[in-house]
């Protein structure tokens, strides 16, 4: 049955009001126009819907059935009207994110804490994943945006914005205190045990690809599954590990750890935002994206 939508949409304001006229004022329509709608309806479905008397229109047993549904229609698309009036400016809307920890850490809890200020009333679900994992969350359609950290491994499906630079420095714990204010190569390393994410992780494969480089192999004595777990690994001495440069500051201050200088350098890393080019962002997503620069 092909039933032209808008004589449900007058149906409804008929029913609620139970009046023609006070369903023509309040759509801005003339009261036979309505009248003409509601018979072209009661032809189309082959029904009386209402019972027609000098003091107004009331439903008959059909048009209690028909309306129980048209309610719920015609009240859902007005709360989604409602709602995307709202996000439109900005006062109500969900905002997904895939975050890898470093990203986290190193820019995205200032920028979240910023647009929280300006528009409380968008919520917020953050989603704590390894670079991968938050790729393939934005690949799936599960979050709106990743940020991450590089290498991203992406496709050619996906847009890589870079948006900081980080350097990450090599750190060591007591146990090795004869090596603070040492230059060391690579290959020296090879006599300390290391501290390393775990394999699968890009961080993982960023290093491997840094000894490979020079012609050494990287041999982790320990893995850790995310990057805020090397820190309290060295401050133990389970060996020297690799972390952002921010992450340590504060234990490099008190002296818990100290920094081992290296005469390779390591390569610069950034926080990217990585972004679906197949997928339309919504409203909250593009001010936020905004934010982030």
């Amino acid at each position: 049955m092909s039933v032209n939508y808008e004589y449900y949409r007058v149906f409804y304001y008929v029913a609620k009001f139970h009046s023609f006229t006070k369903a023509a004022n309040i759509l801005l329509n003339s009261q036979p126009n309505i009248t003409r709608c509601m018979n072209n309806l009661e032809h189309e479905l082959g029904c009386k819907l209402f019972t027609r008397t000098n003091r107004g229109v009331s439903l008959t047993p059909e048009g209690d059935k028909l309306y129980a549904h048209v309610i719920i229609a015609c009240e859902q698309i007005r709360a989604g009207e409602d709602e995307l009036a709202n996000s439109k400016n900005l006062q109500s809307g969900i905002l997904t994110i895939g975050v890898s920890e470093t990203a986290l850490y190193g820019l995205l809890l200032e920028k979240l804490r910023n647009f929280h200020i300006v528009h409380p009333g968008i919520r917020i679900r953050i989603s704590n994943q390894s670079t991968p994992q938050a790729v393939n969350a934005l690949k799936s359609g599960l979050v709106d945006l990743a940020v991450v950290t590089t290498p991203t491994g992406i496709d050619k499906t996906l847009q890589e914005i870079p948006l900081k630079i980080f350097h990450e420095i090599l750190i060591g714990g007591p146990r090795f205190s004869e090596l603070e204010g040492k230059m060391l190569s690579l290959q020296d390393l090879e006599s300390y045990p290391l501290i390393c994410l775990e394999k699968g992780t890009m961080t993982y494969e960023f290093y491997n690809r840094f000894f490979l480089e020079h012609g050494l192999s990287l041999q982790a004595d320990t893995e850790a599954a995310t990057t805020d777990q090397v820190l309290p690994l060295v401050k133990n001495d389970l060996g020297l590990g690799f972390l952002p440069e921010g992450l340590a500051k504060e234990a490099l201050a008190n002296g818990t750890v100290f920094r081992i200088f290296l005469d390779e350098p390591i390569p610069k890393r950034y926080i990217c935002l990585i972004q679906d080019t197949r997928r339309s962002l919504s409203i909250v997503a593009k001010e936020f994206k905004k934010a982030l620069y």
